[in-house]
């Protein structure tokens, strides 16, 4: 349940906060207008943006133009913040031809801005803008997996942790029990229980119990516990398997002297209650 929740909340997250390109590019070419036009210049052309790489933009102009560096940086800063583009950013002002740097700033709210040469006039030449968009902490699903496993392992823990408590509980409400001695024997859960112990039974001694419980104080001749216990099943026992079954039941209601199981030599057992 939690990878068919986290994966697709995670995948849907993921897809809302991509930007189209078609919309980056409409907007960079406004900026571009938008440049040019502060440089007096309404006539020439904003060439086609171009995309260098997956994160970074270029746009380059018709004519040569010069403007002040802090107007680059409120046009870049109010046209993104208007048409919700990007938070974090570094831009790159460069000469066509010699394809040096004259002028650079990052815009960054993790780390801080950097905006040096701030109030520096650019003078009329022919210049190219690089955008790169700083990639942000995409989301590693490598993580996730190792977060669901131990996840996975606790809610394995809790869900047999509530399984045994509805057992038990079950039982603690079930009324269909035998009274015997201080003990409360439940036949259909295969267990005895006394107000501070809980014992659990094996289905062979679950059976030769109840036999014993609707026979009290009579002889249960040996081969009726062998037929009804091991040969109605097609197993073929001998006497000795009696004896042993016997014995684990007296071990299991020991705490209770009320409870005994007499030998009666060459027919079974007695099961009496004082």
């Amino acid at each position: 349940m939690i990878i068919a929740i986290l994966i697709p909340a995670v995948a849907f997250i993921s897809k809302e906060n991509e930007i189209p390109e078609k919309h980056v590019e409409v907007v960079l070419r406004d900026l571009g207008h938008q440049l040019l036009l502060t440089a007096k210049d309404s006539s020439s052309r904003v060439l086609p943006v171009k995309k260098l790489n997956e994160n970074i933009y270029q746009i380059s102009f018709q004519n040569d133009f010069g403007f002040i560096s802090d107007t680059l940086i409120n046009l870049i800063q109010r046209t993104f913040q208007k048409n919700g583009l990007a938070d974090n950013y570094i831009v790159n002002l460069r000469k066509c031809k010699q394809n040096e740097t004259v002028f650079a700033f990052e815009i960054n709210s993790h780390t801080g801005d950097l905006t040096p040469c701030r109030g520096r006039t650019l003078e009329v030449g022919c210049y190219v803008i690089e955008m790169e968009f700083l990639k942000k902490n995409k989301f590693n699903f490598f993580w996730l997996l190792l977060l669901i496993i131990p996840l996975g392992f606790v809610g394995f823990y809790l869900k047999d942790t509530f399984r045994k408590k509805e057992e038990k509980e079950s039982i603690l409400d079930n009324n269909d029990f035998i009274q015997l001695g201080n003990y409360k024997f439940y036949a259909a859960d295969n267990v005895i229980k006394s107000e501070t112990n809980s014992i659990a039974l094996s289905e062979k001694e679950t059976k030769a119990l109840k036999i014993f419980a609707e026979n009290i104080n009579q002889i249960v001749e040996r081969e009726t516990l062998m037929k009804e216990i091991w040969e109605d099943e097609g197993i073929v026992v001998i006497s000795r398997n009696v004896d042993v079954l016997v014995s684990k039941l007296r071990k299991k209601l020991s705490d209770d002297n009320s409870l005994k199981f007499i030998n009666v030599h060459g027919r079974g057992y007695k099961f009496i209650i004082e």
